[in-house]
């Protein structure tokens, strides 16, 4: 993608200005957005299929033969309550819910709704509750779980995101114009043009102790009152796209670690690296640490990395210069998961994991060849590993009692060091590595 395309893509990511105040309309159909496809043919509900609310781990047990079955049930439901008017989809507030064929990952939505009083809908987003649609009006009868506040939040969440910023609906009888942004976990609303949910992680609600899901289904869901929607558009995000939106987000105080042309203000095994194409790159066949020439406590580290088939790299973090960074300080794994030399990986090897010490989520890097976005936040003994928006591991370094390689790790609790990569022999790369130190 040209650079100048990527530039304004990015503006329009960062700032919701995909269209101007002219032209957000919502009271007549839209025409199709540009990199945008439509998810309703304006004539049936082809691509669409019908699903109740259902735990996403529990249909995975299923035998085809039953997930089959249990689809023609839920279609036979579907006709009952699912209509198509004109350009719109019509539901009567009872039934399954409407859910694409398609499963979707990185990605921009848009659509409208329209509904009636005391009704109470949403969106599932990877077949999980959900952005919520509210009557907002105290008649409703639901201001004390939320709906004072306004459509828009991430209703089901426990931590952050389940109320509105702001409250942007419009009176009943008018449409409305959602514009909902995902990156990894991490779920952007707009509600009429108004930001109401600002780059918060959609948690899992069928497993909490596990992050969102990487792709499913979109889901309209029906729950007790006349909705009606139109005008549903997506745009799936490439790779590119979604890490310069996640960059776009590096705010005031970020340091740029790597000049994109020389290895300048690196210190270590700089011999063993080389300089490709505006990335660091491990030379083949060569490895050691490589680290940055200042030391770091508490930070955010930002960085995007390639791997090649059976790629193995390291990011050392609050390290000695001398010593077996995975022990002297802490290495955070950088690894193709994929790789059928890797399939007997202890848990504590996976990408993400703290070597030896605590393992990380797995399922989240990109195919082999693609670039990922990684960010590191480490707070005194709180460290988190966020990979292409979805965290990843979450760690209480004081609070481990025992590795789970069951060896000694000294520099577990370093409270500040060197940063970089250790290398293990094999052309990984890494590019805008951006760090922000924190008081």
């Amino acid at each position: 993608m040209p650079a100048a395309s990527i530039l304004s893509l990015l503006l329009c990511l960062a700032t919701g200005s995909l269209l101007s105040n002219s032209e957000l309309r919502v009271q007549e159909p839209q025409p199709l957005p540009q990199g945008f496809v439509p998810l309703f043919n304006g004539k049936n509900l082809e691509g669409w299929y019908g699903r109740p609310h259902l735990n996403p781990y529990e249909e995975a047990t299923w035998e085809e033969s039953k997930r089959m079955a249990e689809r023609q049930k839920w279609n036979e439901d579907l006709a009952k309550h699912w209509s198509v008017e004109g350009d719109e989809i019509v539901n009567d507030g009872h039934g399954v819910f409407l859910t694409t064929e398609k499963e979707y990952g990185d990605m921009e939505l848009w659509l409208e709704y329209k509904t009636v009083a005391k009704a109470d809908s949403g969106i599932y987003l990877r077949c999980t509750p959900q952005v919520q649609i509210w009557d907002t009006t105290e008649e409703g009868g639901k201001w004390e779980i939320g709906a004072k506040e306004g459509s828009g939040s991430l209703w089901n969440n426990q931590k952050a995101g389940n109320r509105a910023l702001v409250h942007a609906d419009r009176p009943f009888g008018q449409w409305n114009r959602f514009r909902i942004l995902m990156i990894g976990d991490r779920t952007s609303v707009w509600l009429n043009g108004h930001l109401v949910v600002d780059h918060v992680p959609l948690e899992n609600y069928w497993d909490r102790s596990r992050p969102l899901m990487s792709k499913g289904a979109i889901q309209l869901q029906t729950h007790g009152g006349e909705i009606r929607f139109r005008n549903l558009y997506v745009r799936e995000l490439t790779p590119e796209l979604a890490n310069a939106a996640l960059q776009l987000r590096d705010g005031d105080g970020f340091q740029t670690l790597f000049n994109g042309r020389d290895l300048s203000g690196w210190v270590g095994a700089v011999d063993h690296y080389e300089v490709v194409n505006g990335a660091i790159r491990c030379k083949p066949g060569s490895g050691g640490n490589l680290f940055h020439e200042k030391e770091f406590a508490d930070f955010i580290l930002r960085f995007e990395f390639r791997l090649p088939p059976g790629g193995n790299n390291g990011l050392g973090i609050r390290a000695p210069l001398q010593g077996d960074v995975a022990y002297s300080g802490m290495e955070l794994q950088i690894l193709d998961n994929t790789a059928e030399k890797y399939a007997n990986l202890k848990p504590y090897q996976y990408h993400g994991s703290i070597y030896g010490v605590q393992a990380s989520h797995r399922g989240f890097l990109r195919p082999v060849g693609q670039w990922n976005f990684q960010e590191v936040v480490a707070r005194g003994t709180h460290l988190t590993v966020n990979l292409n928006g979805t965290t990843i591991l979450e760690a209480k370094l004081d609070e481990i009692e025992e590795p789970m390689d069951g060896r000694d790790h000294p520099g577990l609790l370093r409270k500040s060091g060197y940063l970089g990569f250790a290398g293990h022999h094999d052309p990984v790369e890494f590019r805008n590595i951006r760090v922000k130190p924190l008081p």
